[in-house]
């Protein structure tokens, strides 16, 4: 037996014919509707490709349209037509596609100046949103509202704990130590938060108190905190007198309170007998040019202290009157840690040669930066110079070599708390105090 395509079999015999007629009859009618069915499915199925392919059309002539106009206006300004399409065309796109609803137009557009300015490639010039910029100045003043601590993260564990306490702070009197991990400010778990917004949240208003658990090693307990939150001026500038003879001061960073920290700490040396100086700037990564060159007013001798050059080649100098040079011998520690404003100060030191400079290659940040305040309480801050020594050496990128190399050796700083660089520093001085 055979089946055809007219939907019966063309051998049989009696009522089985009749029967296998009527089955034929009710096959071709399906036939007929599911090859109507597929048709019209087929046409669909057309129409849909054709409205996909006239969107992506429309799509790609419109991309095609910012690109040649792009092309075609070269060099173009940030806010020309090219940039705005093509801006709304990826807003469009995070709108529509995005697979998160919740997304912050303000965070986007912070982004978005952000961008623009890291695409410099110097990284050193930046954008501040309001929060930023607010943070940023209480950094340059050197003082701020909050409890006197240093606060730091611990790499391998992600929790911040107190890394230092300034004396005579509420830190200090809440019976706060140095290595007491950070649990949780005001009931808040503090656990996979930047650094930077921790610290945020133990600020605040002066006059207020911020609730801090904490853990303590060796101890089973969390302990709870509240410390007064107070006007806090950063000790930028340590100073100790060894031996009834030999100044040492330690200046961390140069912010505006460093001018008058340095100077009170020489008056007090001074009262009590110097008759050298250690100046100790290791690890200090720079800060304010006019504080720096405020310090240096204090040690050189009558000159320049330190120049800049713009793009331009525009030359702003920075002098010294030599009303207050140090006559008495001089160290200065630095090591590749010391950046900026410090290799402007040990630059000039060196280039005078009214002291000795010990320790290893300084870090080689010759640039300064300056910070525009915008409108609408943010802030620019660009690389607008180059700055030169007095003998006219530019160090960026190649730091201010010392007189004498001498490692530090960490490991025995670490294990015994014995700094050999600053124990060599007090044996050279003391041979220049002979």
């Amino acid at each position: 037996m055979e089946y055809n395509l007219n939907g019966y079999w063309n051998q049989g015999d009696g009522n089985k014919g009749g029967d296998r007629k009527e089955e034929g009859k009710k096959d071709r009618k399906h036939f007929c509707n599911g090859m109507f069915t597929g048709i019209l499915l087929c046409l669909f199925i057309l129409c849909c490709v054709y409205t996909v392919k006239q969107l992506c059309d429309l799509h790609r002539m419109r991309m095609d349209n910012i690109a040649r106009r792009k092309e075609e206006s070269e060099p173009e300004s940030l806010v020309s037509d090219v940039t705005m399409d093509k801006l709304e065309v990826i807003e469009k796109a995070i709108s529509e596609y995005y697979y998160q609803k919740d997304v912050s137009t303000e965070d986007m557009i912070d982004g978005m100046y952000q961008g623009v300015v890291a695409a410099l490639g110097d990284p050193y010039s930046t954008y501040y949103t309001e929060e930023d910029l607010e943070d940023l100045m209480q950094q340059t003043e050197g003082i701020y509202y909050g409890i006197g601590a240093y606060v730091g993260m611990d790499a391998q564990t992600g929790m911040a704990y107190i890394s230092g306490v300034f004396e005579g702070t509420p830190a200090e009197e809440s019976g706060l130590r140095d290595g007491d991990v950070i649990y949780m400010v005001n009931e808040e778990p503090m656990q996979g938060m930047e650094l930077s917004e921790i610290v945020g949240k133990i600020k605040g208003e002066e006059g207020t108190k911020v609730h801090l658990t904490i853990y303590r090693e060796g101890e089973n307990d969390y302990r709870q905190i509240d410390v007064e939150r107070r006007k806090i001026e950063s000790p930028t500038v340590k100073y100790e007198l060894y031996d009834n003879k030999t100044g040492y001061i330690q200046i961390t960073e140069f912010d505006e309170i460093t001018v008058s920290q340095f100077q009170d700490a020489m008056a007090e040396l001074r009262s009590e007998g110097m008759e050298g100086l250690i100046l100790d700037l290791r690890a200090n990564p720079g800060g304010n040019l006019s504080a720096v060159v405020e310090i240096a007013r204090q040690l050189l001798p009558e000159g320049l202290i330190v120049y800049t050059e713009d793009r331009e080649g525009n030359r702003t100098e920075y002098s010294c009157d030599g009303k207050h040079v140090f006559d008495k011998p001089l160290v200065v520690l630095i090591n590749g840690y010391s950046a900026s404003a410090s290799e402007i100060l040990a630059g000039a030191i060196k280039d005078y040669g009214i002291g000795e400079l010990i320790g290893t290659t300084t870090f080689g940040k010759g640039i300064v930066q300056k910070v525009m305040s915008l409108s609408d309480g943010t802030a620019l801050k660009l690389t607008v110079s180059t700055y030169f020594t007095p003998k006219g050496n530019n160090i960026h990128g190649i730091g201010v070599e010392p007189d004498e190399v001498y490692e530090f050796d960490s490991e025995e700083y670490y294990e015994n708390g014995y700094d050999n660089q600053l124990e060599h520093a007090k044996a050279v001085i003391a041979e220049k105090m002979k």
